[in-house]
Protein backbone atom coordinates (compact mmCIF):
# COMPACT_ATOMS: atom_id res chain seq x y z
CA UNK A 1 0.00 0.00 0.00
CA UNK A 2 2.84 2.41 0.86
CA UNK A 3 4.57 1.66 -2.44
CA UNK A 4 1.31 2.21 -4.36
CA UNK A 5 0.81 5.57 -2.64
CA UNK A 6 4.43 6.49 -3.38
CA UNK A 7 4.06 5.91 -7.11
CA UNK A 8 0.79 7.87 -7.18
CA UNK A 9 2.61 10.75 -5.53
CA UNK A 10 5.54 10.26 -7.87
CA UNK A 11 3.31 10.53 -10.93
CA UNK A 12 1.79 13.74 -9.58
CA UNK A 13 5.23 15.12 -8.86
CA UNK A 14 6.38 14.27 -12.37
CA UNK A 15 3.51 16.33 -13.84
CA UNK A 16 4.38 19.26 -11.60
CA UNK A 17 8.07 19.09 -12.40
CA UNK A 18 7.51 18.81 -16.15
CA UNK A 19 5.59 22.09 -16.06
CA UNK A 20 8.13 23.87 -13.87
CA UNK A 21 11.44 25.49 -14.85
CA UNK A 22 14.33 23.07 -15.31
CA UNK A 23 16.09 24.42 -12.25
CA UNK A 24 13.15 23.66 -9.94
CA UNK A 25 14.14 21.59 -6.91
CA UNK A 26 12.18 19.21 -4.70
CA UNK A 27 11.68 21.99 -2.16
CA UNK A 28 9.55 23.93 -4.63
CA UNK A 29 6.80 21.32 -4.77
CA UNK A 30 4.80 22.59 -1.83
CA UNK A 31 6.28 20.10 0.65
CA UNK A 32 5.66 17.07 -1.58
CA UNK A 33 9.28 17.09 -2.71
CA UNK A 34 10.56 16.82 0.86
CA UNK A 35 8.36 13.78 1.42
CA UNK A 36 9.60 12.20 -1.80
CA UNK A 37 13.23 12.75 -0.89
CA UNK A 38 12.61 10.86 2.34
CA UNK A 39 10.64 8.05 0.73
CA UNK A 40 12.58 7.34 -2.47
CA UNK A 41 15.70 5.81 -0.89
CA UNK A 42 13.54 3.59 1.33
CA UNK A 43 11.28 2.47 -1.50
CA UNK A 44 14.24 1.71 -3.75
CA UNK A 45 15.93 -0.22 -0.99
CA UNK A 46 12.78 -2.23 -0.30
CA UNK A 47 12.41 -3.09 -3.99
CA UNK A 48 16.00 -4.12 -4.64
CA UNK A 49 16.20 -7.82 -5.61
CA UNK A 50 18.98 -8.28 -3.02
CA UNK A 51 18.67 -5.99 -0.01
CA UNK A 52 21.61 -7.27 2.10
CA UNK A 53 23.47 -4.26 3.52
CA UNK A 54 26.01 -3.35 6.18
CA UNK A 55 23.27 -3.24 8.82
CA UNK A 56 22.77 -7.00 8.24
CA UNK A 57 26.45 -7.76 8.95
CA UNK A 58 26.08 -8.23 12.71
CA UNK A 59 28.74 -10.84 13.41
CA UNK A 60 32.05 -8.99 13.08
CA UNK A 61 34.46 -9.75 15.95
CA UNK A 62 36.87 -6.86 16.47
CA UNK A 63 38.49 -8.71 19.37
CA UNK A 64 40.04 -11.05 16.76
CA UNK A 65 41.62 -8.30 14.64
CA UNK A 66 45.14 -9.37 13.67
CA UNK A 67 44.53 -12.92 14.93
CA UNK A 68 45.93 -15.95 13.06
CA UNK A 69 44.96 -19.45 14.22
CA UNK A 70 47.80 -21.64 15.51
CA UNK A 71 46.74 -24.61 13.43
CA UNK A 72 48.52 -25.06 10.08
CA UNK A 73 46.37 -23.76 7.26
CA UNK A 74 44.81 -26.40 5.01
CA UNK A 75 42.85 -26.20 1.79
CA UNK A 76 39.09 -26.17 2.28
CA UNK A 77 38.98 -28.56 -0.68
CA UNK A 78 40.26 -31.34 1.60
CA UNK A 79 36.87 -31.42 3.33
CA UNK A 80 33.87 -33.49 2.29
CA UNK A 81 31.59 -31.69 -0.19
CA UNK A 82 27.81 -31.39 0.09
CA UNK A 83 25.12 -31.52 -2.65
CA UNK A 84 24.82 -27.71 -2.25
CA UNK A 85 28.43 -27.28 -3.33
CA UNK A 86 29.38 -26.59 0.28
CA UNK A 87 31.79 -28.21 2.72
CA UNK A 88 31.32 -30.31 5.88
CA UNK A 89 33.33 -28.49 8.53
CA UNK A 90 35.90 -30.10 10.81
CA UNK A 91 38.19 -28.65 13.47
CA UNK A 92 41.04 -26.63 11.99
CA UNK A 93 42.09 -23.61 9.96
CA UNK A 94 41.16 -23.59 6.28
CA UNK A 95 41.63 -21.36 3.25
CA UNK A 96 39.84 -21.30 -0.07
CA UNK A 97 40.33 -19.16 -3.18
CA UNK A 98 36.80 -18.97 -4.54
CA UNK A 99 34.94 -17.41 -7.42
CA UNK A 100 32.97 -14.50 -6.01
CA UNK A 101 30.37 -12.32 -7.70
CA UNK A 102 29.30 -8.68 -7.67
CA UNK A 103 25.80 -8.07 -6.32
CA UNK A 104 25.65 -4.28 -6.54
CA UNK A 105 26.18 -2.57 -9.87
CA UNK A 106 27.41 1.00 -10.07
CA UNK A 107 29.75 0.67 -7.09
CA UNK A 108 33.50 0.27 -6.66
CA UNK A 109 35.31 -3.05 -6.48
CA UNK A 110 37.39 -4.14 -3.48
CA UNK A 111 40.55 -2.29 -2.54
CA UNK A 112 42.14 0.23 -0.24
CA UNK A 113 42.42 -2.14 2.71
CA UNK A 114 38.67 -2.11 3.40
CA UNK A 115 37.38 -5.06 5.40
CA UNK A 116 34.38 -7.29 4.71
CA UNK A 117 31.90 -8.91 7.07
CA UNK A 118 29.53 -11.87 6.82
CA UNK A 119 25.85 -11.28 6.09
CA UNK A 120 23.22 -13.65 4.65
CA UNK A 121 21.43 -13.05 1.33
CA UNK A 122 18.19 -11.14 1.80
CA UNK A 123 15.59 -9.80 -0.60
CA UNK A 124 12.96 -10.95 -3.10
CA UNK A 125 15.56 -12.61 -5.35
CA UNK A 126 17.59 -14.36 -2.65
CA UNK A 127 16.31 -17.80 -3.66
CA UNK A 128 17.23 -17.34 -7.33
CA UNK A 129 20.65 -15.87 -6.53
CA UNK A 130 21.57 -18.70 -4.15
CA UNK A 131 20.28 -21.30 -6.61
CA UNK A 132 22.50 -19.94 -9.41
CA UNK A 133 25.58 -19.96 -7.19
CA UNK A 134 24.88 -23.42 -5.76
CA UNK A 135 24.06 -25.09 -9.06
CA UNK A 136 27.09 -23.54 -10.76
CA UNK A 137 29.34 -25.90 -8.75
CA UNK A 138 27.92 -28.86 -10.67
CA UNK A 139 28.40 -27.09 -14.01
CA UNK A 140 32.13 -26.34 -14.26
CA UNK A 141 31.70 -25.94 -18.02
CA UNK A 142 29.85 -22.64 -17.46
CA UNK A 143 32.26 -19.72 -17.47
CA UNK A 144 32.37 -17.46 -14.43
CA UNK A 145 31.53 -14.48 -16.64
CA UNK A 146 28.23 -16.10 -17.70
CA UNK A 147 27.25 -16.63 -14.08
CA UNK A 148 28.12 -13.02 -13.28
CA UNK A 149 25.98 -11.83 -16.19
CA UNK A 150 23.01 -13.81 -14.86
CA UNK A 151 23.45 -12.25 -11.43
CA UNK A 152 23.71 -8.78 -12.98
CA UNK A 153 20.51 -9.51 -14.89
CA UNK A 154 18.77 -10.23 -11.59
CA UNK A 155 20.00 -7.18 -9.70
CA UNK A 156 19.31 -4.96 -12.74
CA UNK A 157 15.77 -6.42 -13.01
CA UNK A 158 16.18 -7.46 -16.65
CA UNK A 159 13.55 -9.69 -18.20
CA UNK A 160 15.15 -13.08 -18.67
CA UNK A 161 12.98 -13.74 -21.73
CA UNK A 162 14.80 -10.82 -23.43
CA UNK A 163 18.33 -12.06 -22.69
CA UNK A 164 20.62 -13.43 -25.39
CA UNK A 165 20.11 -17.04 -26.42
CA UNK A 166 23.26 -18.28 -24.71
CA UNK A 167 22.40 -16.54 -21.44
CA UNK A 168 18.87 -17.96 -21.54
CA UNK A 169 20.34 -21.42 -22.08
CA UNK A 170 22.67 -20.91 -19.11
CA UNK A 171 19.80 -19.68 -16.96
CA UNK A 172 17.77 -22.78 -17.87
CA UNK A 173 20.60 -24.97 -16.57
CA UNK A 174 20.89 -23.14 -13.24
CA UNK A 175 17.33 -22.09 -12.40
CA UNK A 176 13.95 -23.79 -12.14
CA UNK A 177 11.11 -22.89 -14.56
CA UNK A 178 9.28 -21.27 -11.63
CA UNK A 179 12.26 -19.08 -10.82
CA UNK A 180 12.71 -18.09 -14.46
CA UNK A 181 9.05 -17.08 -14.71
CA UNK A 182 9.32 -14.87 -11.63
CA UNK A 183 12.32 -12.85 -12.82
CA UNK A 184 10.58 -9.87 -14.39
CA UNK A 185 11.76 -6.28 -14.51
CA UNK A 186 10.24 -3.61 -12.26
CA UNK A 187 9.36 -0.29 -13.90
CA UNK A 188 11.95 1.98 -12.35
CA UNK A 189 13.34 3.43 -15.61
CA UNK A 190 11.31 6.58 -14.93
CA UNK A 191 13.65 7.38 -12.03
CA UNK A 192 16.91 7.18 -13.98
CA UNK A 193 16.51 10.40 -15.95
CA UNK A 194 14.75 13.72 -15.69
CA UNK A 195 14.22 16.30 -12.91
CA UNK A 196 13.29 13.75 -10.26
CA UNK A 197 16.38 11.69 -10.94
CA UNK A 198 18.51 14.83 -10.84
CA UNK A 199 17.44 15.35 -7.23
CA UNK A 200 18.10 11.82 -6.02
CA UNK A 201 21.16 11.35 -3.80
CA UNK A 202 24.25 10.78 -5.96
CA UNK A 203 24.96 7.16 -4.94
CA UNK A 204 21.34 6.10 -5.57
CA UNK A 205 21.29 7.85 -8.94
CA UNK A 206 24.56 6.15 -9.93
CA UNK A 207 23.27 2.69 -9.00
CA UNK A 208 19.97 3.23 -10.82
CA UNK A 209 21.76 4.41 -13.96
CA UNK A 210 24.14 1.44 -13.86
CA UNK A 211 21.20 -0.95 -13.53
CA UNK A 212 19.41 0.71 -16.46
CA UNK A 213 22.58 0.49 -18.59
CA UNK A 214 23.02 -3.17 -17.68
CA UNK A 215 19.40 -3.95 -18.59
CA UNK A 216 19.97 -2.40 -22.00
CA UNK A 217 23.30 -4.18 -22.57
CA UNK A 218 22.09 -7.57 -21.36
CA UNK A 219 19.14 -7.49 -23.75
CA UNK A 220 20.97 -5.93 -26.74
CA UNK A 221 23.00 -8.18 -29.05
CA UNK A 222 26.69 -7.40 -29.30
CA UNK A 223 27.40 -6.00 -25.83
CA UNK A 224 30.60 -7.51 -24.44
CA UNK A 225 31.31 -8.61 -20.88
CA UNK A 226 34.07 -5.98 -20.66
CA UNK A 227 31.54 -3.24 -21.46
CA UNK A 228 29.15 -4.52 -18.81
CA UNK A 229 31.96 -4.76 -16.30
CA UNK A 230 32.89 -1.10 -16.86
CA UNK A 231 29.30 -0.12 -16.03
CA UNK A 232 28.92 -2.40 -13.01
CA UNK A 233 32.37 -1.96 -11.45
CA UNK A 234 33.39 1.68 -11.06
CA UNK A 235 37.03 2.62 -11.60
CA UNK A 236 39.06 5.08 -9.55
CA UNK A 237 39.30 5.81 -5.85
CA UNK A 238 36.21 4.84 -3.84
CA UNK A 239 34.77 7.57 -1.61
CA UNK A 240 33.39 6.65 1.79
CA UNK A 241 29.73 5.88 1.24
CA UNK A 242 26.91 6.92 3.57
CA UNK A 243 26.74 4.86 6.74
CA UNK A 244 30.21 3.35 6.24
CA UNK A 245 32.13 1.78 9.11
CA UNK A 246 35.87 1.54 9.67
CA UNK A 247 36.36 -2.21 9.15
CA UNK A 248 40.01 -3.31 8.82
CA UNK A 249 40.98 -5.81 6.15
CA UNK A 250 40.75 -9.42 7.32
CA UNK A 251 38.31 -8.90 10.21
CA UNK A 252 36.78 -12.19 11.34
CA UNK A 253 33.04 -12.72 11.59
CA UNK A 254 31.69 -15.29 14.06
CA UNK A 255 29.10 -17.20 12.06
CA UNK A 256 25.91 -18.18 13.97
CA UNK A 257 26.87 -21.84 13.45
CA UNK A 258 29.98 -21.35 15.59
CA UNK A 259 32.88 -20.98 13.14
CA UNK A 260 34.94 -17.92 12.26
CA UNK A 261 35.17 -16.63 8.71
CA UNK A 262 36.99 -13.80 6.97
CA UNK A 263 37.04 -12.53 3.39
CA UNK A 264 40.03 -10.95 1.65
CA UNK A 265 38.97 -10.09 -1.92
CA UNK A 266 41.63 -10.03 -4.62
CA UNK A 267 39.17 -8.30 -6.93
CA UNK A 268 35.40 -8.67 -7.12
CA UNK A 269 35.68 -12.05 -8.90
CA UNK A 270 38.24 -13.68 -6.58
CA UNK A 271 38.03 -13.88 -2.79
CA UNK A 272 40.37 -15.62 -0.37
CA UNK A 273 38.12 -17.10 2.32
CA UNK A 274 39.57 -18.10 5.68
CA UNK A 275 37.63 -20.39 8.02
CA UNK A 276 38.63 -21.31 11.54
CA UNK A 277 36.78 -24.05 13.45
CA UNK A 278 38.11 -24.08 17.06
CA UNK A 279 38.34 -27.22 19.17
CA UNK A 280 34.94 -28.03 20.66
CA UNK A 281 33.09 -25.73 18.24
CA UNK A 282 29.42 -26.56 17.58
CA UNK A 283 30.26 -26.01 13.89
CA UNK A 284 31.96 -29.42 13.58
CA UNK A 285 29.89 -31.51 11.16
CA UNK A 286 27.87 -28.53 9.93
CA UNK A 287 27.87 -27.22 6.37
CA UNK A 288 29.67 -24.15 5.11
CA UNK A 289 27.45 -23.21 2.17
CA UNK A 290 29.17 -20.35 0.30
CA UNK A 291 25.93 -19.39 -1.46
CA UNK A 292 24.56 -18.22 1.89
CA UNK A 293 27.50 -15.84 2.41
CA UNK A 294 27.63 -12.28 1.17
CA UNK A 295 30.84 -10.44 2.03
CA UNK A 296 29.66 -6.92 2.91
CA UNK A 297 32.22 -4.09 2.82
CA UNK A 298 32.63 -1.57 5.61
CA UNK A 299 32.71 1.09 2.90
CA UNK A 300 29.19 1.19 1.46
CA UNK A 301 30.43 2.57 -1.86
CA UNK A 302 32.08 -0.80 -2.57
CA UNK A 303 30.43 -3.96 -3.86
CA UNK A 304 28.75 -6.75 -1.98
CA UNK A 305 30.31 -10.07 -2.99
CA UNK A 306 28.44 -13.37 -2.85
CA UNK A 307 30.74 -16.37 -2.43
CA UNK A 308 30.67 -19.68 -4.29
CA UNK A 309 31.95 -23.22 -3.93
CA UNK A 310 33.86 -22.96 -7.21
CA UNK A 311 37.62 -22.64 -6.94
CA UNK A 312 39.13 -19.59 -8.62
CA UNK A 313 41.20 -20.69 -11.62
CA UNK A 314 44.11 -22.90 -10.48
CA UNK A 315 43.60 -22.46 -6.72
Amino acid sequence: MKIRMFFMALAAATMVVSAAPAQAQFGGLGGLGDKLKKKIPNVLGDRQPITTSLSDAKWGDESRDGFTPREPVRSLMTLQRTPNGGFVLQTGFYEFHDQSYCLKAGTHGPGGGDGYLFAPPKGPAEDAVMTIVRNSVNHPEIQQQKIQQLLWAIIARAKFEDLSSDLKATAALLLTPRQLASLNRNALDMLTTGPLADNLPGPIRTVLQAEADLRRMLTTPGASFAEMERVAVLAGAAPMGPGSQDIPEGRWSLHPDGYYIRYVPQGYSHTVVGIWVPQGSPAVGKEYDPATHIAVPGNTSRQRLIQSGRAYQSH
